[in-house]
């Protein structure tokens, strides 16, 4: 009887990636043939339709290594999006999660499959020092602390994806249909007790970050529309005690004109500072509201994680569209 062996799928997304796909793949191949050789492998890039090589230096790996796999989406779904749609087509005995800017070390992946093999059905990277700015970092923290505050679920601080995944959870999240999915946040509600490995990430190989404020922002909102409704409740109850102390306010103004009638002139600015201040609570309110209702008008469009362009290597090379 054949010795059948545990197989680990390493899924690595990609963005204007071209100075790193190359090295990643030999970093990662070496680490599976010399370090981990008792079990197959597979690696599967996920582009989300790259502007520069990558996707050709792809089909050029993956013409001489077959156990390199590569999906090409046909437009740019985000950052959230790709990653999980290439996670659902893993389907080794374990799927480890990285990026190719070797900020996540690829050389912590036999730690992983240690813990792994021990029982283990998540294992994930906690950064303990990055590179990046104090204000951002500082940002980060704050979040991170909003998020263990307004919601029910134990939000990992420091977590950026960067984990080894049973196959077991992988099959939960294959079963997820989420239009805006939070990786995060499904490990932390839906997955099995982890194990956190800690790690000091380094700055990128090469090229830039595809990360800015604008994008950082889009997935904090996401992260606190899908898994808390305190701030709905906040704007309800700030709403209720602004009214009450807007009457409050109204019968001191009213008392003090009745017994100082010809003394008391109150004059316009109260009236306009009022008036600006609930403005302002409006909009802001508002515009929170308007997050939740793009979150939900997204998930009831139903629409596919990504659409797939060709994919390269797999048994069925057919695009894989959900």
């Amino acid at each position: 009887m054949s010795d059948v062996r545990k197989k680990i799928s390493v899924v690595i997304p990609t963005y204007n990636e071209q100075e790193n796909v190359e090295a990643m793949t030999q970093t990662v191949t070496d680490i599976m043939v010399n370090e981990l050789p008792q079990y197959d492998y597979e690696i599967i890039y996920i582009d989300n339709h790259s502007k520069d090589r990558t996707k050709e230096l792809l089909r050029q790996i993956c013409s001489k290594d077959p156990h390199v796999k590569a999906i090409f989406n046909a437009r740019n779904f985000g950052q959230m999006r790709s990653p999980v749609h290439g996670l659902k087509q893993a389907y080794g005995d374990c799927v480890v999660r990285l990026n190719a800017d070797f900020q996540d070390p690829p050389s912590m992946i036999p730690t992983f499959v240690k813990e792994w093999e021990k029982g283990t059905k998540i294992v994930i990277g906690v950064k303990t020092k990055t590179d990046e700015g104090k204000f951002m970092a500082f940002m980060r923290r704050r979040y991170y602390k909003l998020l263990g505050k307004i919601t029910e679920i134990d939000h990992i601080e420091n977590f950026t994806g960067f984990a080894l995944l049973d196959k077991a959870f992988v099959d939960v999240v294959r079963g997820i249909h989420d239009p805006m999915p939070y990786l995060r946040g499904m490990i932390a509600e839906f997955g099995y007790e982890y194990v956190a490995v800690p790690y000091e990430r380094p700055a990128r190989r090469a090229g830039k970050s595809k990360n800015n404020y604008y994008s950082l922002y889009d997935v904090a909102m996401v992260g606190i529309t899908s898994y808390s409704k305190v701030p709905l409740r906040i704007a309800t109850f700030m709403g209720f005690g602004i009214a009450g102390l807007s009457v409050v306010i109204g019968l001191v103004y009213l008392v003090l004109k009745l017994i100082f009638w010809n003394m008391f002139r109150a004059g316009m600015a109260p009236m306009l500072i009022g008036m600006f201040f609930l403005g302002a609570v409006q909009i802001i309110f508002i515009g929170l509201l308007g997050e939740y209702i793009l979150s939900i008008n997204t998930r009831v469009l139903n629409r596919p994680l990504v659409v797939e362009e060709e994919r390269l290597n797999f048994e069925d090379n057919t695009p894989v569209n959900e």
